[in-house]
């Protein structure tokens, strides 16, 4: 059962709680004598790290044909905890629209509901290529708010209109 893309998707797992770690306990005196943006530098690198185990963990899943149950419940559990850090160590430390970040997160709990609910139909609602782009833009988003970068904002609400335009798509896949 742990092959490689499941292992993958444990390290996100662990990873997430750390970069949280690094936007949330920033008084910390292990953090005493480090400067502020190193704590922001060393949060967005662990993001990036866990973004990256996300693209491979799906790929060699595909590619070495080692799809497995307990990865397609580790996978989106593992995405799930990531964003729900980074997003909430950001609107933490006043980083990230806080109502930008509520739509967000409600659509992520209302889908899993639905594919849960799907699922206790023995149905299966896929992703869909708009989910896969909103997961992209919502990854940048947190890149660009993670490190203070201009047009962050910008980012984060067009990562909001591809959450829900997504959400919708979701909710018309499990009506028919």
């Amino acid at each position: 059962m742990l092959n490689l893309p499941n292992a993958l998707a444990l390290l996100r797992i662990a990873l997430a709680p750390l970069m949280f770690w690094f936007l949330v306990d920033r008084d910390n005196l292990l953090f005493a004598d480090i400067h502020i943006s190193w704590l922001d530098y060393t949060a967005a690198l662990i993001f990036v790290i866990a973004s990256v185990t996300d693209f491979f963990d799906g790929f060699i899943a595909r590619s070495w044909n080692q799809m497995t149950e307990l990865g397609a419940i580790l996978d989106p559990l593992a995405d799930k905890m990531l964003m729900l850090a980074a997003f909430l160590g950001l609107v933490f430390i006043d980083r990230a629209n806080p109502w930008a970040i509520f739509i967000i997160l409600t659509r992520e709990f209302f889908i899993t509901g639905l594919r849960v609910s799907a699922a206790s139909l023995g149905k299966s609602v896929g992703s869909t290529f708009a989910g896969k782009t909103k997961t992209v833009i919502q990854m940048i988003a947190v890149g660009f708010l993670l490190m203070n970068w201009p047009y962050a904002d910008l980012i984060l609400w067009i990562a909001v209109a591809l959450t829900i335009y997504s959400g919708a798509e979701y909710i018309k896949g499990y009506l028919k």
